[in-house]
């Protein structure tokens, strides 16, 4: 079981930066490759960025490929997505996610591999 808080949204101008944050509780925390989403207004749930369970792999959705960088503590249990030259576009509730099950290989864009989720921080960006 993996518990999962987002923090570090908040209000920003179009081309500052936000640092997101996503703490975890549980012993298998380490295990887990871990996914950011995000939701904006009046649009489904899409795919951001994931990390994996060791921390050496990453992979992007193409929309935010060169401004956003995912990362990973795993001695602080904590996911960070680091967000810059940001767009009004980018103005969404970002929502960290575990993966499903342990140590795969693979790294997924699909809601369905992923069974932890946050419970979202608002990030909105002012033009």
């Amino acid at each position: 079981q993996v518990q999962l808080v987002e923090s570090g949204g908040g209000l920003v101008q179009a081309g500052g930066s936000l640092k997101l944050s996503c703490a975890a509780s549980g012993r298998t925390f380490s295990d887990h490759s871990m996914g950011w989403f995000r939701q904006a207004p009046g649009k489904e749930r899409e795919f951001v960025a994931a990390i994996n369970w060791k921390g050496g792999r990453t992979y992007y959705a193409d929309s935010v490929k060169g401004r956003f960088t995912i990362s990973r503590d795993n001695a602080k249990n904590t996911v960070f997505l680091q967000i810059d030259s940001l767009k009004p576009e980018d103005t969404a509730v970002y929502y960290c996610a575990a993966d499903r099950d342990y140590r795969r290989d693979n790294l997924y864009a699909r809601e369905v591999e992923y069974a932890y989720w946050g419970q979202g921080t608002q990030v909105t960006v002012s033009s």
